[in-house]
């Protein structure tokens, strides 16, 4: 300490201290040294392996042997520069420990587009809807995210969301009454009598809606379901015999509610209650007429109930001398329809 004061006790005591436990700790060791964070103790030149960990990132999975004191430095031995938005777990100052798993997610740019906005940002989120989570993005139960929620972020860096608005109306439909027509031979020709009314039906419709981005409206049926039945309107007509005859056959038996057990090939004639040697009661003791018609008991039994398209429902209820084998004589209420009848190929069902 030459060109010095004196020195001090106290100095020297220091010294001396501080000297001896360098010594005792079995080395002389330069403090700055000795207090050194473990970083640059190994950016000095350690070079011994000290842990195994598991590095997770976009390239995979890895198992790497280490020195690396700490997640940064392991970071940057392997050249990652870790930037203010990429994901690190455990955080870059946590120590090393053997089997760690480091996982490294480096944020990248991401478009978020509706159809009236977009927005860009820098994410390492893990899968999209994460992404939206951070960036306080909400999604509504019916819109629609492209990619999904669950997917990771997209390589073409855009996620775009369709927004959905849907609700449902329920309407009320009629159900019209059909009108049913019926023929009564009692009433006179061309008038017209409503024996049931009627009534309307309703059902019940369920109907969604939904509008995409603000565009053009979209429904469909959800539900469709009958509240009340309609009953029928029900209408009796006077008609001439042979009017129902010929209204009778435009429909043919396929529209009876008759179910035929047997059909025959006849030859049809008709006659009324006034005919010539006719005494007006049938064979059952019923008066002829209309829907008693006259067969040959050995093909046709009496009492079997009969369909006979054009003529409609009728009972074999008499006979006649000159009604042999597939001939069958219809009863008609008025001479005049008789003859406009005539005499005709008719199919003759037998019913159940």
């Amino acid at each position: 300490m030459i060109g010095r004061g004196p020195i001090a006790f106290s100095h020297v005591l220091a010294v001396a201290t501080l000297t001896g436990c360098f010594l005792a700790a079995g080395s002389l060791t330069h403090p700055s040294l000795a207090l050194a964070a473990p970083d640059a103790a190994y950016s000095a030149g350690a070079n011994a392996t000290g842990h195994v960990v598991t590095f997770e990132s976009k390239s995979g999975v890895t198992q790497a042997a280490t020195a690396a004191p700490t997640v940064g430095a392991f970071l940057r031995e392997r050249n990652v520069v870790v930037g203010s938005d990429d994901y690190v777990d455990p955080a870059v100052d946590v120590p090393l420990s053997d089997g760690m798993v480091v996982v490294y997610r480096a944020a990248v740019p991401i478009s978020i587009e509706t159809a009236r906005d977009r927005v860009v940002v820098t994410s390492s989120a893990q899968d999209v809807g994460a992404l939206l989570d951070a960036q306080h993005v909400s999604v509504g139960p019916d819109d629609v995210v492209r990619p999904g929620l669950a997917d990771p972020l997209p390589a073409d860096g855009i996620v775009r969301i369709e927004r959905v608005v849907t609700w449902t109306r329920v309407r009320h439909r009629a159900i019209a009454a059909k009108t049913i027509h019926r023929i009564d031979f009692r009433m006179q020709p061309g008038t017209s009598h409503t024996i049931a009314k009627g009534s309307p039906g309703e059902r019940r419709i369920t109907i969604r809606f939904s509008q995409h981005d603000g565009g053009p409206l979209r429904k469909s049926v959800v539900a469709s379901r009958v509240t009340k039945k309609p009953h029928a309107r029900v209408v009796v007509d006077g008609v001439g015999e042979y009017e129902a005859f010929e209204r009778f056959a435009a429909h043919g038996v396929a529209r009876s509610e008759y179910i035929a057990r047997s059909a025959m090939e006849m030859v049809a004639t008709a006659y009324t209650a006034e005919c010539a040697g006719c005494s007006g009661m049938t064979a059952i003791g019923r008066r002829a007429g209309h829907g008693i018609v006259a067969v040959d008991p050995r093909i046709i039994p009496l009492g079997t109930r009969l369909f006979i398209p054009g003529y409609g429902m009728a009972v074999a209820g008499d006979t006649g001398g000159a009604i042999r084998g597939l001939r069958i004589d219809l009863g008609f209420n008025s001479t005049r329809d008789a003859m406009l009848f005539g005499r005709r190929q008719v199919t003759v069902y037998r019913l159940k």
